[in-house]
């Protein structure tokens, strides 16, 4: 879950942290340091319908997939991983009305049964402001149409969901240093295709929930989102490593936030899932490399990383989202350079064998 074009300055970091320091205790359950990176193998070669995949759900066993296809030109797409790896797409996503293009980042199932998935204009080039929620409505098991739900945000990113609730990143609420950004808090019901919800795209409209700031030269804040286990939703500010922990009370409302851990054998924090075993999973897009995070301890491992390459043999290639499902961690290659947004001819889904 990528997503901010150079609406504000920015700079790469330096080469990676080395080693994993936390001051936090280890959990002991495998998620601290000290382990050996795994090899990253090719999963899935994609074709010329599917460039730039990135965010990533399960539902029933099965992984579903957005498919942003910046570099292609195509619209952007709905899929499916099959259990023998291959890619189905299950629905074209419609193009902004003003801007021509779909720019899909995060998506997530809610209570109701529908697909909800952030449309990222920004991350497609066409500025602040036009970015949208978009809802996958099923019928009979079906994915039946595409409807706007939420209109006005800038750079819409990271997507949860929990109860009667919504919850999405906005990357960024304008130029700033530190740079503000962080998560809206949707009602379901409040979420209607015939008169889409309005943001004005400041930390103060009322549907943000939560607001942090990115103090770093690489201006990209609230990124991947995800619930723990207990109701714990963790946010992800992807220029300074960090996650932060947000508890909230019995309405979905905040109670709190506050630094959770922050990541130093990483570069970047990016689309981020929870496994239901104890370990949150993120990609560092700005490292190309895989890592876990222990919620006891908050104390980080470094699982897979390699340099900047192709991604022929299944390398991590600009990796933005992970994903595991049983034994296996499945990696989104969105393959798009910081801030031009160029690819190349070749792109994958690479798979980390536990």
């Amino acid at each position: 879950m990528r997503g901010l074009m150079r609406v504000v300055g920015a700079a790469v970091l330096g080469a990676a942290v080395a080693g994993c320091r936390s001051d936090r205790p280890a959990c002991g359950s495998g998620c601290g340091c000290g382990a050996a990176l795994k090899t990253p193998r090719l999963g899935i070669a994609l074709d010329a319908a599917y460039r730039n995949p990135d965010g990533m759900t399960v539902k029933d066993g099965a992984i579903w997939l957005s498919v942003n296809n910046t570099s292609s030109g195509r619209p952007s797409c709905i899929a499916t991983i099959t259990k023998d790896d291959r890619i189905v797409k299950v629905i074209d996503l419609p193009p902004h009305p003003d801007t021509g293009v779909s720019s899909a980042l995060g998506l997530v199932f809610a209570s109701d049964g529908n697909l909800y998935v952030s449309d990222n204009q920004n991350l497609a080039g066409k500025g602040m402001g036009k970015s949208r929620v978009l809802r996958v409505a099923f019928e009979g098991g079906k994915a039946a149409r595409v409807e706007t739900v939420a209109v006005g945000l800038n750079a819409a990113n990271g997507i949860a969901a929990r109860g009667d609730s919504l919850y999405v990143n906005e990357t960024t609420f304008g130029e700033g240093d530190p740079m503000p950004s962080g998560t809206y808090r949707f009602r379901l019901s409040e979420l209607k295709a015939e008169a889409p919800v309005r943001v004005d795209g400041t930390a103060n409209d009322p549907h943000v929930l939560f607001r942090l700031q990115t103090r770093g030269p690489v201006k990209v804040g609230a990124n991947g989102l995800c619930f723990d286990g207990e109701g714990s939703l963790y946010v992800a500010n992807f220029g300074d490593r960090e996650i932060w922990k947000v508890t909230l009370d019995a309405d979905g409302r905040l109670k709190e936030g506050k630094l959770f851990t922050t990541v130093a054998c990483a570069e970047s924090v990016d689309g981020m899932q929870y496994d239901g075993e104890g370990s949150l999973w993120f990609a560092d897009f700005m490292g190309n490399a895989i890592v876990r995070v222990c919620v006891k301890s908050g104390q980080a491992a470094l699982v897979a990383k390699n340099p900047p390459c192709d991604g022929l043999k299944g390398e991590l290639d600009s990796p933005s989202e992970c994903i595991r499902l049983g034994s296996k961690v499945y990696v989104s290659n969105i393959d798009l350079t910081f801030g031009p947004h160029k690819a190349d001819g070749f792109h994958t889904v690479s798979v980390i064998d536990l």
